[in-house]
């Protein structure tokens, strides 16, 4: 009797143990579609950034340093590889394309052209399916890293080499804070 007793319970720690290890696959594999999810959006973004550049050529072609930077930018965000890495050159990114909007501000024509408003409607759309790519792969991040850091799984992930993961984390402060609005004239 003792001998089945002893048998049940180190089966039973066998399957937690597996169902330990189950869990933290699927959290670590949720962690990588995320990571794609973002590189995706990414490269959406960065494919359509050429043609917005040579609509606003067409009307502000002696803006040659903003377009040399945009390229630099679009050329950084295509070939960073760590999470890190690609939050900065996304935020890089980001700026430069803000400042190609202020330029075009200044093009009443550009602003009524209508493949520069389908460009940006697109460029728009891109940029919520990116902010929700982000949301998602914090959060397939954020469960992965808790099972990493508490008992009983902590012991189970450093068993079988599981690794923490990177939040995807903007850091220019201007981009974290919130806008101030005031109706002020």
């Amino acid at each position: 009797m003792t001998t089945y007793i002893i048998l049940g319970v180190a089966v039973l720690l066998v399957l937690y143990v597996i169902s330990i290890y189950n869990a933290l696959v699927k959290n670590k594999v949720l962690a990588e579609e995320g990571w794609s999810g973002i590189d995706v959006q990414l490269r959406r973004r960065a494919d359509l950034i050429p043609n917005l550049v040579e609509t606003v050529k067409g009307y502000a072609s002696h803006e040659d340093k903003l377009f040399r930077d945009i390229a630099e930018a679009r050329a950084r965000s295509i070939g960073s590889g760590s999470v890190a890495d690609k939050a900065a050159a996304d935020n890089m990114l980001t700026q430069s394309l803000k400042s190609l909007f202020a330029v075009a501000e200044n093009y009443p024509e550009l602003k009524a052209d209508a493949n520069f408003r389908d460009l940006q409607t697109q460029l728009a759309a891109l940029e919520e399916e990116i902010q929700l790519s982000r949301r998602y792969y914090n959060g397939s991040a954020r469960n992965l890293n808790t099972m990493i850091e508490t008992f009983p799984s902590n012991i189970i992930a450093n068993m079988f080499q599981f690794r923490k993961v990177e939040f995807y984390e903007i850091e220019d402060a201007a981009l974290r804070s919130a806008p101030k609005v005031s109706f002020n004239a």
